[in-house]
C-alpha cells in the first residue's frame, strides 16, 4: 500500500457473525489490509454479535447486553474498524439510541461509535490510502448494501481503491444501490418479494457482461451468490477485502460445495 499513516494506530478488527460462521477469509483479508496500511491490530476475543437482529426485531434489552459486550471489548482501541457496513452502521447509529435513557452506557457508547468505520471508509477517509497492492483479472459489477450506502455514506471508497487493483475492470451495474431483497430477516418473512428483489438484481448484473460480483457486506453477497448458484450463473462472488487484499485464488461466496 501507498499513503500509509505516519503513525500507528491500535484497531480492533470486528469479527462478523456472518464472516466467522461462513466466510473467515473476509476476516484474514481485512486483517492484512489493516497491518499492510499500518495500522496495530487486535481482534478481542470477548467481542461477540453487535446485536442488530435483536434490535431489528424489537428486543432491546437481548440488543443492549451484547452492546455493552462490544463496548467493553473495543473501548480500549484508538478505532473498531469491520468489514460491513450494517454491523458498523448498528454500532455507529444505534447504539447510542439504544442507550439513551443510561447516561453511563450512553457516554461510552457514543465514544465507540465515534470511531468506529466499515473498513473500505477507514482505509480512504481516515487513513487517506489511496492504492492498494493487488491483482485481479476479471470484469466485475459492485453491488452498494442499503446499510453502508444509506447509513454510512459507503460508495465511492471501495470504488477509489478497487480503480487501482491491478488487471480489474469495473463496470456499473444498472441500480447498484437498490435493495438485494436479502433485508436481514425480510428475506425469511417474505420470500417471495425478496426472490423477485434479487432476481433483478441478477438480472443487471448479467447486463454488464462482468464474470464477478463484489461487494463489501457478506448478507448480501451470501444472498445473490445462493440464488446466483440456483439458477446455475458462472458469475463468482467475492467480498471486496478479499480482492484488495488478493485473496481470491480460492472459491468465491457461494462457491465451496463439493
Amino acid at each position: 500500500m501507498s499513503d500509509t499513516p505516519k503513525t500507528s494506530p491500535r484497531v480492533g478488527l470486528f469479527a462478523t457473525c456472518l464472516m466467522n460462521l461462513f466466510r473467515p477469509s473476509i476476516g484474514f483479508a481485512a486483517a492484512k489490509l489493516l497491518q499492510d496500511a499500518g495500522c496495530i491490530l487486535g481482534v478481542p476475543q470477548s467481542q461477540t454479535c453487535c446485536g442488530q437482529p435483536g434490535y431489528n426485531s424489537g428486543d432491546n434489552d437481548s440488543a443492549r447486553a451484547l452492546a455493552k459486550q462490544v463496548i467493553t471489548a473495543f473501548e480500549v482501541y484508538d478505532y473498531l474498524v469491520g468489514p460491513s457496513g450494517s454491523c458498523m452502521g448498528t454500532i455507529r447509529n444505534d447504539y447510542p439510541i439504544l442507550f439513551a435513557a443510561d447516561r453511563e452506557w450512553r457516554d461510552r457508547a457514543e465514544a465507540v461509535a465515534a470511531k468506529s468505520w466499515e473498513l473500505t471508509s477507514f482505509l480512504v477517509d481516515v487513513l487517506g490510502i489511496t492504492r492498494v497492492q493487488a491483482g485481479f483479472d476479471g470484469i466485475a459489477t459492485y453491488h452498494d448494501s442499503c446499510s453502508g450506502l444509506r447509513g454510512l455514506g459507503i460508495k465511492g471508497q471501495p470504488r477509489q481503491l478497487l480503480a487501482g487493483v491491478e488487471g480489474l475492470t469495473l463496470r456499473e451495474m444498472a441500480d447498484s444501490e437498490v435493495c438485494c431483497g436479502f433485508g436481514g430477516t425480510f428475506c425469511v418473512g417474505y420470500p417471495e418479494i425478496s426472490v423477485k428483489i434479487v432476481d433483478d438484481k441478477i438480472g443487471n448484473i448479467h447486463a454488464t457482461g462482468a464474470d464477478t460480483l463484489i461487494g463489501g457486506d457478506l448478507g448480501c453477497l451470501m444472498n445473490i451468490a445462493g440464488r446466483l448458484s440456483r439458477i446455475g450463473s458462472p458469475v463468482r462472488v467475492f467480498h471486496v477485502a478479499e480482492v484488495l487484499a488478493g485473496m481470491t485464488d480460492g472459491p468465491g461466496i457461494g462457491d465451496g460445495r463439493g
